[in-house]
Protein backbone atom coordinates (compact mmCIF):
# COMPACT_ATOMS: atom_id res chain seq x y z
CA UNK A 1 0.00 0.00 0.00
CA UNK A 2 1.82 3.15 -1.24
CA UNK A 3 1.99 5.90 1.38
CA UNK A 4 1.52 8.62 -1.27
CA UNK A 5 -1.95 7.25 -2.06
CA UNK A 6 -3.05 7.33 1.57
CA UNK A 7 -3.10 11.11 1.90
CA UNK A 8 0.24 11.50 3.65
CA UNK A 9 2.05 14.78 3.10
CA UNK A 10 5.53 14.82 1.51
CA UNK A 11 7.43 15.13 4.81
CA UNK A 12 5.46 12.16 6.19
CA UNK A 13 6.19 10.11 3.06
CA UNK A 14 9.93 10.82 3.40
CA UNK A 15 9.87 9.55 6.98
CA UNK A 16 7.91 6.40 6.12
CA UNK A 17 10.18 5.56 3.18
CA UNK A 18 13.37 6.03 5.19
CA UNK A 19 14.69 2.52 5.92
CA UNK A 20 17.59 3.67 8.12
CA UNK A 21 18.12 1.47 11.16
CA UNK A 22 18.14 4.51 13.47
CA UNK A 23 16.29 7.66 12.48
CA UNK A 24 15.39 10.75 14.45
CA UNK A 25 12.72 13.35 13.69
CA UNK A 26 13.14 16.95 14.84
CA UNK A 27 9.62 18.22 14.39
CA UNK A 28 6.95 20.83 14.97
CA UNK A 29 3.96 20.01 17.13
CA UNK A 30 0.77 18.53 15.60
CA UNK A 31 2.04 17.78 12.12
CA UNK A 32 0.84 14.16 12.09
CA UNK A 33 4.13 12.50 13.03
CA UNK A 34 2.67 9.91 15.42
CA UNK A 35 -0.10 9.19 12.92
CA UNK A 36 2.32 8.26 10.15
CA UNK A 37 4.56 6.43 12.64
CA UNK A 38 1.61 4.17 13.48
CA UNK A 39 1.22 3.41 9.76
CA UNK A 40 4.90 2.53 9.43
CA UNK A 41 4.78 0.26 12.50
CA UNK A 42 1.70 -1.64 11.30
CA UNK A 43 3.30 -2.01 7.86
CA UNK A 44 6.47 -3.45 9.42
CA UNK A 45 4.42 -5.92 11.45
CA UNK A 46 2.23 -6.95 8.51
CA UNK A 47 5.35 -7.68 6.42
CA UNK A 48 6.93 -9.40 9.45
CA UNK A 49 9.95 -7.13 9.16
CA UNK A 50 9.75 -6.97 12.97
CA UNK A 51 8.23 -9.43 15.50
CA UNK A 52 6.98 -6.65 17.76
CA UNK A 53 6.91 -2.88 18.21
CA UNK A 54 7.64 -1.23 21.53
CA UNK A 55 6.30 2.33 21.49
CA UNK A 56 6.88 4.71 24.39
CA UNK A 57 5.52 8.23 24.77
CA UNK A 58 5.76 10.79 27.53
CA UNK A 59 2.31 9.88 28.87
CA UNK A 60 -0.26 7.10 28.61
CA UNK A 61 -2.81 9.35 26.86
CA UNK A 62 -0.48 9.64 23.86
CA UNK A 63 0.15 5.89 24.04
CA UNK A 64 -3.58 5.15 23.90
CA UNK A 65 -4.00 7.51 20.93
CA UNK A 66 -1.19 5.71 19.12
CA UNK A 67 -2.90 2.33 19.62
CA UNK A 68 -6.11 3.73 18.07
CA UNK A 69 -4.08 4.83 15.03
CA UNK A 70 -2.53 1.36 14.76
CA UNK A 71 -5.96 -0.28 14.87
CA UNK A 72 -7.11 2.00 12.04
CA UNK A 73 -4.12 1.12 9.87
CA UNK A 74 -4.56 -2.60 10.56
CA UNK A 75 -8.05 -2.33 9.05
CA UNK A 76 -6.58 -0.50 6.06
CA UNK A 77 -4.15 -3.37 5.55
CA UNK A 78 -7.08 -5.82 5.81
CA UNK A 79 -5.46 -7.76 8.62
CA UNK A 80 -7.19 -8.84 11.79
CA UNK A 81 -6.17 -6.91 14.89
CA UNK A 82 -7.16 -7.99 18.38
CA UNK A 83 -7.26 -5.22 20.96
CA UNK A 84 -5.63 -6.72 24.04
CA UNK A 85 -6.42 -3.64 26.08
CA UNK A 86 -4.17 -3.02 29.05
CA UNK A 87 -1.87 -6.00 29.59
CA UNK A 88 0.56 -6.80 32.41
CA UNK A 89 4.19 -7.08 31.31
CA UNK A 90 5.70 -7.59 34.76
CA UNK A 91 3.34 -8.40 37.62
CA UNK A 92 5.97 -7.96 40.32
CA UNK A 93 6.94 -4.49 39.13
CA UNK A 94 3.40 -3.55 38.11
CA UNK A 95 4.45 -2.78 34.53
CA UNK A 96 1.53 -2.47 32.12
CA UNK A 97 1.01 -1.48 28.49
CA UNK A 98 -1.68 -1.07 25.88
CA UNK A 99 -1.37 -3.64 23.11
CA UNK A 100 -2.90 -5.03 19.93
CA UNK A 101 -2.09 -8.35 18.28
CA UNK A 102 -2.22 -8.67 14.51
CA UNK A 103 -3.52 -11.76 12.72
CA UNK A 104 0.01 -12.92 11.85
CA UNK A 105 1.05 -13.07 15.51
CA UNK A 106 3.02 -9.81 15.68
CA UNK A 107 2.22 -7.37 18.49
CA UNK A 108 2.35 -3.61 18.98
CA UNK A 109 2.81 -2.33 22.53
CA UNK A 110 2.34 1.24 23.74
CA UNK A 111 4.02 1.99 27.05
CA UNK A 112 4.58 4.93 29.33
CA UNK A 113 8.04 6.45 29.74
CA UNK A 114 9.11 4.02 32.49
CA UNK A 115 12.57 2.73 31.41
CA UNK A 116 12.14 -0.62 33.18
CA UNK A 117 9.39 -1.52 30.71
CA UNK A 118 12.01 -2.08 27.99
CA UNK A 119 14.13 -4.54 29.93
CA UNK A 120 14.33 -8.01 28.31
CA UNK A 121 12.35 -6.85 25.25
CA UNK A 122 13.28 -7.24 21.60
CA UNK A 123 11.94 -5.71 18.43
CA UNK A 124 11.38 -2.30 16.88
CA UNK A 125 11.59 0.64 19.32
CA UNK A 126 9.79 3.96 18.94
CA UNK A 127 10.51 6.79 21.40
CA UNK A 128 7.80 9.40 20.93
CA UNK A 129 8.26 12.94 22.38
CA UNK A 130 11.54 11.69 23.74
CA UNK A 131 12.63 15.12 24.96
CA UNK A 132 9.76 15.05 27.46
CA UNK A 133 10.44 11.63 29.02
CA UNK A 134 11.02 11.76 32.77
CA UNK A 135 14.36 9.96 32.66
CA UNK A 136 15.68 9.95 29.08
CA UNK A 137 19.12 8.70 30.11
CA UNK A 138 17.70 5.58 31.77
CA UNK A 139 15.18 5.16 28.96
CA UNK A 140 17.95 5.12 26.36
CA UNK A 141 20.01 2.65 28.36
CA UNK A 142 17.02 0.32 28.56
CA UNK A 143 15.66 0.78 25.02
CA UNK A 144 18.83 0.71 22.89
CA UNK A 145 19.66 -3.00 23.50
CA UNK A 146 16.19 -3.96 22.21
CA UNK A 147 17.36 -3.46 18.61
CA UNK A 148 20.60 -5.45 18.94
CA UNK A 149 19.40 -8.09 16.47
CA UNK A 150 19.08 -5.56 13.65
CA UNK A 151 15.65 -4.08 14.41
CA UNK A 152 14.96 -0.38 13.69
CA UNK A 153 14.73 2.45 16.23
CA UNK A 154 12.80 5.70 15.72
CA UNK A 155 13.02 8.84 17.85
CA UNK A 156 10.44 11.61 17.40
CA UNK A 157 10.11 14.80 19.42
CA UNK A 158 9.72 18.53 19.61
CA UNK A 159 12.43 20.32 21.56
CA UNK A 160 12.48 20.76 25.33
CA UNK A 161 15.49 22.94 26.01
CA UNK A 162 19.15 22.24 25.36
CA UNK A 163 20.04 20.18 28.40
CA UNK A 164 18.16 16.99 27.46
CA UNK A 165 19.55 13.93 25.67
CA UNK A 166 17.26 14.42 22.67
CA UNK A 167 18.82 17.82 21.87
CA UNK A 168 22.30 16.29 22.18
CA UNK A 169 21.32 13.51 19.78
CA UNK A 170 20.03 16.03 17.21
CA UNK A 171 23.14 18.18 17.45
CA UNK A 172 25.36 15.09 17.15
CA UNK A 173 23.53 14.16 13.95
CA UNK A 174 23.92 17.66 12.54
CA UNK A 175 27.65 17.69 13.22
CA UNK A 176 28.16 14.19 11.85
CA UNK A 177 29.15 12.61 15.16
CA UNK A 178 26.16 10.29 14.89
CA UNK A 179 25.47 8.64 11.54
CA UNK A 180 21.73 8.42 12.10
CA UNK A 181 19.14 9.63 9.60
CA UNK A 182 17.90 13.05 10.71
CA UNK A 183 14.61 14.56 9.54
CA UNK A 184 13.71 18.18 10.40
CA UNK A 185 10.17 19.47 9.81
CA UNK A 186 9.32 22.88 11.20
CA UNK A 187 5.91 24.48 10.81
CA UNK A 188 7.00 26.45 7.75
CA UNK A 189 8.03 23.33 5.84
CA UNK A 190 4.91 21.46 7.00
CA UNK A 191 2.65 24.27 5.76
CA UNK A 192 4.57 24.57 2.51
CA UNK A 193 3.95 20.85 1.94
CA UNK A 194 0.23 21.02 2.62
CA UNK A 195 -0.48 20.95 6.37
CA UNK A 196 -2.61 24.11 6.48
CA UNK A 197 -4.48 22.98 3.35
CA UNK A 198 -5.28 19.67 5.00
CA UNK A 199 -6.45 21.32 8.22
CA UNK A 200 -8.54 23.86 6.29
CA UNK A 201 -9.99 21.19 4.00
CA UNK A 202 -9.23 23.16 0.85
CA UNK A 203 -6.42 24.29 -1.41
CA UNK A 204 -4.88 27.48 -0.01
CA UNK A 205 -3.01 30.23 -1.80
CA UNK A 206 0.47 31.25 -0.66
CA UNK A 207 -1.00 34.35 0.98
CA UNK A 208 -3.56 32.23 2.83
CA UNK A 209 -0.84 29.88 4.05
CA UNK A 210 1.21 32.85 5.27
CA UNK A 211 -1.85 34.23 7.06
CA UNK A 212 -2.46 30.82 8.66
CA UNK A 213 1.10 30.73 10.00
CA UNK A 214 0.81 34.31 11.24
CA UNK A 215 -2.37 33.47 13.15
CA UNK A 216 -0.73 30.43 14.75
CA UNK A 217 2.30 32.53 15.70
CA UNK A 218 0.24 35.30 17.23
CA UNK A 219 -1.81 32.81 19.25
CA UNK A 220 1.32 31.30 20.81
CA UNK A 221 1.59 34.03 23.42
CA UNK A 222 5.39 34.22 23.44
CA UNK A 223 8.24 33.75 21.01
CA UNK A 224 9.89 30.96 23.01
CA UNK A 225 6.85 28.73 22.58
CA UNK A 226 6.76 29.44 18.86
CA UNK A 227 10.46 28.80 18.35
CA UNK A 228 10.61 25.60 20.36
CA UNK A 229 7.24 23.97 19.74
CA UNK A 230 6.85 24.92 16.09
CA UNK A 231 10.20 26.03 14.62
CA UNK A 232 12.52 23.25 15.82
CA UNK A 233 14.68 25.72 17.76
CA UNK A 234 15.61 24.51 21.24
CA UNK A 235 15.36 27.26 23.84
CA UNK A 236 17.24 27.20 27.12
CA UNK A 237 15.37 29.57 29.45
CA UNK A 238 18.16 29.29 31.98
CA UNK A 239 20.44 31.23 29.61
CA UNK A 240 17.98 34.10 29.02
CA UNK A 241 19.90 37.26 29.83
CA UNK A 242 16.81 39.32 30.67
CA UNK A 243 13.95 37.24 32.06
CA UNK A 244 10.31 37.98 31.32
CA UNK A 245 9.81 38.92 34.97
CA UNK A 246 12.57 41.52 34.82
CA UNK A 247 11.34 43.00 31.54
CA UNK A 248 7.68 43.20 32.52
CA UNK A 249 8.52 45.08 35.73
CA UNK A 250 9.98 47.81 33.53
CA UNK A 251 7.09 48.06 31.06
CA UNK A 252 5.05 51.20 30.61
CA UNK A 253 1.87 51.97 28.71
CA UNK A 254 2.65 52.65 25.05
CA UNK A 255 0.49 55.78 25.33
CA UNK A 256 3.39 57.36 27.21
CA UNK A 257 5.50 57.27 24.05
CA UNK A 258 5.96 60.46 22.09
CA UNK A 259 5.39 58.64 18.81
CA UNK A 260 3.14 55.75 17.92
CA UNK A 261 5.67 52.98 17.32
CA UNK A 262 3.30 50.76 15.35
CA UNK A 263 2.66 53.53 12.81
CA UNK A 264 6.36 53.82 12.10
CA UNK A 265 7.09 50.11 11.66
CA UNK A 266 7.40 49.31 7.93
CA UNK A 267 6.11 52.78 7.13
CA UNK A 268 7.46 56.24 6.46
CA UNK A 269 8.97 58.78 8.80
CA UNK A 270 6.94 61.50 7.09
CA UNK A 271 4.87 63.40 9.61
CA UNK A 272 7.17 62.57 12.50
CA UNK A 273 9.67 65.33 11.88
CA UNK A 274 7.61 68.19 13.25
CA UNK A 275 9.55 67.99 16.49
CA UNK A 276 12.68 68.92 14.60
CA UNK A 277 11.04 71.69 12.56
CA UNK A 278 9.33 73.71 15.30
CA UNK A 279 11.67 72.91 18.21
CA UNK A 280 8.61 72.63 20.41
CA UNK A 281 8.83 71.68 24.08
CA UNK A 282 5.55 69.78 23.67
CA UNK A 283 5.00 66.67 21.58
CA UNK A 284 1.81 64.59 21.56
CA UNK A 285 0.80 66.26 24.80
CA UNK A 286 4.10 65.52 26.59
CA UNK A 287 6.33 68.20 27.90
CA UNK A 288 9.98 67.53 27.11
CA UNK A 289 11.62 68.41 30.40
CA UNK A 290 14.94 66.64 29.99
CA UNK A 291 17.38 65.60 27.31
CA UNK A 292 16.97 62.86 24.70
CA UNK A 293 19.57 60.09 24.45
CA UNK A 294 19.56 57.76 21.46
CA UNK A 295 20.77 54.30 20.54
CA UNK A 296 20.86 53.25 16.89
CA UNK A 297 21.33 49.61 15.78
CA UNK A 298 21.88 49.70 12.01
CA UNK A 299 20.68 47.15 9.44
CA UNK A 300 19.34 47.18 5.90
CA UNK A 301 17.65 44.00 4.61
CA UNK A 302 18.29 40.94 6.75
CA UNK A 303 17.56 42.43 10.19
CA UNK A 304 15.82 45.49 11.62
CA UNK A 305 17.21 48.98 12.08
CA UNK A 306 16.12 50.44 15.40
CA UNK A 307 16.48 53.93 16.88
CA UNK A 308 15.63 53.98 20.60
CA UNK A 309 15.08 57.26 22.43
CA UNK A 310 15.38 57.66 26.21
CA UNK A 311 14.58 60.75 28.26
CA UNK A 312 16.17 61.13 31.68
CA UNK A 313 13.47 61.96 34.20
CA UNK A 314 15.00 62.12 37.66
CA UNK A 315 16.56 58.71 38.33
CA UNK A 316 14.48 57.03 35.61
CA UNK A 317 15.29 56.51 31.95
CA UNK A 318 11.95 56.78 30.14
CA UNK A 319 11.48 55.40 26.64
CA UNK A 320 9.95 58.15 24.52
CA UNK A 321 10.10 56.51 21.10
CA UNK A 322 11.24 53.35 19.35
CA UNK A 323 11.60 53.64 15.59
CA UNK A 324 11.66 50.18 14.01
CA UNK A 325 12.74 50.23 10.37
CA UNK A 326 12.46 47.13 8.19
CA UNK A 327 13.97 47.27 4.69
CA UNK A 328 14.25 51.05 4.83
CA UNK A 329 16.76 52.54 2.39
CA UNK A 330 19.73 54.13 4.08
CA UNK A 331 18.64 57.52 2.73
CA UNK A 332 15.33 57.25 4.61
CA UNK A 333 17.04 55.97 7.75
CA UNK A 334 19.43 58.91 7.60
CA UNK A 335 16.49 61.30 7.18
CA UNK A 336 14.80 59.90 10.29
CA UNK A 337 18.01 60.03 12.34
CA UNK A 338 18.94 63.57 11.30
CA UNK A 339 15.41 64.77 12.02
CA UNK A 340 15.85 63.70 15.63
CA UNK A 341 19.49 64.74 16.06
CA UNK A 342 18.69 68.20 14.68
CA UNK A 343 16.37 68.90 17.59
CA UNK A 344 17.70 70.97 20.48
CA UNK A 345 16.70 68.33 23.02
CA UNK A 346 18.81 65.58 21.44
CA UNK A 347 21.86 65.33 23.64
CA UNK A 348 23.79 62.25 22.57
CA UNK A 349 23.48 59.31 20.17
CA UNK A 350 25.45 56.07 20.22
CA UNK A 351 25.49 54.37 16.80
CA UNK A 352 26.59 50.82 16.02
CA UNK A 353 29.33 51.45 13.46
CA UNK A 354 30.08 47.76 12.94
CA UNK A 355 29.69 46.61 9.32
CA UNK A 356 26.78 48.39 7.62
CA UNK A 357 26.70 51.13 10.25
CA UNK A 358 30.16 52.47 9.52
CA UNK A 359 29.20 54.97 6.82
CA UNK A 360 26.04 56.31 8.46
CA UNK A 361 27.85 56.65 11.82
CA UNK A 362 30.77 58.47 10.20
CA UNK A 363 28.50 60.88 8.31
CA UNK A 364 26.38 61.57 11.40
CA UNK A 365 29.54 62.22 13.41
CA UNK A 366 30.77 64.71 10.79
CA UNK A 367 27.42 66.55 10.80
CA UNK A 368 26.52 66.57 14.49
CA UNK A 369 30.00 66.24 16.00
CA UNK A 370 29.91 65.69 19.79
CA UNK A 371 26.27 64.55 19.72
CA UNK A 372 27.28 61.32 17.99
CA UNK A 373 29.45 58.51 19.36
CA UNK A 374 30.20 55.63 16.94
CA UNK A 375 30.49 52.30 18.77
CA UNK A 376 32.35 49.25 17.44
CA UNK A 377 30.47 46.21 18.73
CA UNK A 378 33.27 43.88 19.77
CA UNK A 379 32.53 41.03 22.19
CA UNK A 380 34.05 43.09 25.01
CA UNK A 381 31.92 46.13 24.15
CA UNK A 382 28.78 43.99 23.89
CA UNK A 383 29.49 42.57 27.34
CA UNK A 384 29.85 46.04 28.82
CA UNK A 385 26.67 47.32 27.12
CA UNK A 386 24.68 44.23 28.09
CA UNK A 387 25.88 44.33 31.70
CA UNK A 388 24.97 48.00 32.11
CA UNK A 389 21.53 47.36 30.61
CA UNK A 390 21.03 44.37 32.91
CA UNK A 391 21.70 46.57 35.94
CA UNK A 392 19.26 49.22 34.71
CA UNK A 393 16.52 46.62 34.08
CA UNK A 394 17.19 44.81 37.34
CA UNK A 395 16.81 48.09 39.23
CA UNK A 396 13.71 49.06 37.20
CA UNK A 397 15.59 52.24 36.32
CA UNK A 398 14.69 52.03 32.62
CA UNK A 399 11.11 52.00 31.35
CA UNK A 400 10.24 50.11 28.14
CA UNK A 401 7.03 49.88 26.07
CA UNK A 402 4.43 47.20 26.80
CA UNK A 403 4.82 45.81 23.30
CA UNK A 404 4.95 42.12 22.31
CA UNK A 405 7.61 42.49 19.61
CA UNK A 406 9.88 44.57 21.84
CA UNK A 407 9.39 42.29 24.88
CA UNK A 408 10.32 39.18 22.90
CA UNK A 409 13.32 40.91 21.36
CA UNK A 410 14.67 41.98 24.77
CA UNK A 411 14.15 38.45 26.06
CA UNK A 412 15.78 36.77 23.05
CA UNK A 413 19.38 37.49 24.03
CA UNK A 414 21.31 34.59 25.54
CA UNK A 415 24.60 34.70 27.39
CA UNK A 416 27.09 32.01 26.35
CA UNK A 417 30.56 31.13 27.52
CA UNK A 418 32.70 29.69 24.73
CA UNK A 419 35.15 26.80 25.10
CA UNK A 420 37.92 29.40 25.29
CA UNK A 421 36.21 31.04 28.26
CA UNK A 422 34.99 34.10 26.35
CA UNK A 423 31.55 35.55 27.03
CA UNK A 424 29.28 35.94 24.02
CA UNK A 425 25.81 37.47 23.70
CA UNK A 426 23.63 36.26 20.85
CA UNK A 427 20.06 35.60 19.79
CA UNK A 428 18.26 33.61 17.12
CA UNK A 429 16.77 35.58 14.22
CA UNK A 430 13.02 35.98 14.70
CA UNK A 431 11.54 34.03 11.78
CA UNK A 432 8.58 36.42 11.48
CA UNK A 433 10.08 39.89 11.99
CA UNK A 434 13.69 39.34 10.95
CA UNK A 435 14.87 40.86 14.22
CA UNK A 436 18.18 39.69 15.64
CA UNK A 437 17.87 41.27 19.10
CA UNK A 438 17.99 44.64 17.33
CA UNK A 439 15.75 46.34 19.92
CA UNK A 440 17.94 44.96 22.71
CA UNK A 441 21.12 46.48 21.29
CA UNK A 442 19.44 49.79 20.37
CA UNK A 443 18.24 50.10 23.99
CA UNK A 444 21.67 49.08 25.29
CA UNK A 445 23.28 51.79 23.15
CA UNK A 446 20.72 54.39 24.32
CA UNK A 447 21.37 53.33 27.92
CA UNK A 448 25.08 53.91 27.35
CA UNK A 449 24.38 57.27 25.73
CA UNK A 450 22.50 58.41 28.83
CA UNK A 451 25.34 57.40 31.14
CA UNK A 452 28.00 59.80 32.27
CA UNK A 453 30.71 57.88 30.45
CA UNK A 454 32.01 59.26 27.18
CA UNK A 455 34.42 57.89 24.63
CA UNK A 456 35.40 54.23 24.17
CA UNK A 457 33.50 51.67 26.21
CA UNK A 458 35.59 49.69 28.68
CA UNK A 459 34.61 46.56 30.57
CA UNK A 460 34.63 47.27 34.30
CA UNK A 461 33.76 44.67 36.91
CA UNK A 462 33.75 44.38 40.67
CA UNK A 463 32.97 48.00 41.52
CA UNK A 464 30.32 49.08 43.99
CA UNK A 465 27.27 50.57 42.34
CA UNK A 466 24.36 52.62 43.56
CA UNK A 467 21.12 50.76 43.05
CA UNK A 468 17.69 52.23 42.58
CA UNK A 469 16.38 49.22 44.51
CA UNK A 470 18.20 50.55 47.63
CA UNK A 471 15.61 53.34 47.79
CA UNK A 472 12.54 51.10 47.63
CA UNK A 473 11.81 51.33 51.38
CA UNK A 474 12.07 55.09 51.51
Amino acid sequence: MASEKLGFLPYQVRWIKDEARVKIWEKSRRIGATYCQAYEDVRDCVSKKVPAVWFSSADLTAAAEYILYCAKWARAFHIAAKDLGEIVLDEKKGIKAYAIELGNGTKIHALSSNPSQFRSKGGKVVLDEYAFHDDPEAMWAAARPCITWGFPLCILSTHNGKSCKYYKFVEACKTGKLKWSLHTTDIYLAVKEGLADKISGKKLSEDERAAWIETEHDNCGDENTWQQEFCCNAIDEATAFLTYEMIMKCEMDEKELLWDTDKIINGSFAGYDGWHKDHSDIWNGFEISGKMYLGYDVARRKNLSVVWGLEKVGILKMTRFVITMKNWKFSKQREALYSILGNKWSKRCCIDETGLGMQIAEEAKDKFRSKVEPVTMTNEVKEALATDLYIAVEDVAVRTPNNFLIREDLHSVRKFVTAAGNVRYDAAVDSKTGSHADHFWALALANHAISDAKGPIHVVSGKTRESVSMMEAF
